[in-house]
Parts: structure tokens; C-alpha cells; sequence
């Protein structure tokens, strides 16, 4: 009997569920970074890492699924799609930290930066300070689901701008030696 070979969207899945895992991941540094910077730093770095990650994905995945080619829009498509999966996996971590852990950490250190930034505030400053404010109680006023999808469809639109120079890249229309 013949093996069926995986195709594009399973090995999306696959190549999502690890990137949607070092995202988990990633996630959980940030608000343990509203307490020690050094962990939002290294947070932010780790962000910086997601679209050389996303390459070496696509390229592994052009080598041994592809036979070392593949055309731009099967490139792009992957990507999307790994992108997407990877965003899924993470909305999952995001709505349980939201509904049961956050209770209010993360709009309450801001809260507490915009209160030390109005004791030293010059009066320009002022209406930038109100304006995060206004922010920061729309912010606070969405539910967990809300916060959920919010970053969901904020991270695919990223991934959908890393897909185009990440397939452009990895396409590549005749193998290599």
C-alpha cells in the first residue's frame, strides 16, 4: 500500500501548531514582563523571531514536501495558512488568560504608569495622557472574547504582510543542486 503524502494545509497545521506553541509561549513572558522588564524585553525579542521562524518553516517545508521548489502563491498560501493555524492555537491561550488569570493585571499596571506619568506630566503632555486614558477605558471595558479576537485578527493581518516577502524568498521554480 502507498503512503499518502501529507498536503499543503496538513503541513500548514503542523508547521501552525509549533509556531502556535513558541507564540504560547512567547505570550506568557508578557505579562510576567508587567513585573519584571527584563521578561518584556525578552518577550520583544522573541516577537522579532516569529518571521525568521515563519522562513525556516517555509523552507523546510519547500525541501521536504516540495522537492526543493515551489511557486509563489503555493508559498504564500502555506505561509497564510501556518500563520493562521498558529494564531488559532494561540487565541485558545489568549481567551483562557483573559477570562481566568489576567483579572485586570494588564490594564492596571498601565493604569498605574499613566498615574506616575500625570504626576511629571508637562501641560503639551496632558492631552496624550487623556487620550490613553480614554484607551485604556475602552481597553478595559471589552470582554475576554472580545480582547480574543481583537488579537487574533490583529496577528493574521501581521502574518498576511510577513507572508508576502517570506513566500517571495522561499519560491524558488527549479531545484537545487
Amino acid at each position: 500500500m502507498t503512503e499518502k503524502k501529507p498536503n499543503l494545509q496538513e503541513q500548514a497545521m503542523r508547521y501552525g501548531t509549533l509556531m502556535g506553541i513558541f507564540w504560547t509561549l512567547k505570550f506568557v513572558l508578557f505579562p510576567m514582563g508587567m513585573q519584571t522588564p527584563l521578561l518584556l524585553m525578552a518577550f520583544f525579542l522573541l516577537t522579532l523571531i516569529v518571521p525568521v521562524a515563519g522562513f525556516f518553516f517555509v523552507r523546510q517545508y519547500r525541501d521536504q514536501e516540495c522537492g526543493g521548489t515551489i511557486g509563489f502563491m503555493q508559498a504564500f498560501t502555506f505561509t497564510l495558512f501556518m500563520y493562521m493555524f498558529a494564531a488559532l492555537f494561540t487565541a485558545v491561550a489568549h481567551y483562557i488568560y483573559f477570562r481566568y488569570l489576567d483579572k485586570g493585571l494588564i490594564v492596571g499596571t498601565y493604569s498605574d504608569m499613566l498615574a506616575q506619568m500625570e504626576l511629571i506630566a508637562t501641560e503639551s503632555m496632558k492631552p496624550s495622557i487623556e487620550q490613553f486614558q480614554q484607551a485604556l477605558d475602552v481597553i478595559s471595558a471589552l470582554s475576554p472574547l472580545d480582547i480574543t479576537l481583537h488579537l487574533i485578527s490583529q496577528n493574521i493581518f501581521y502574518c498576511t504582510l510577513l507572508a508576502l516577502p517570506t513566500a517571495l524568498l522561499v519560491k524558488r521554480n527549479t531545484p537545487k543542486n
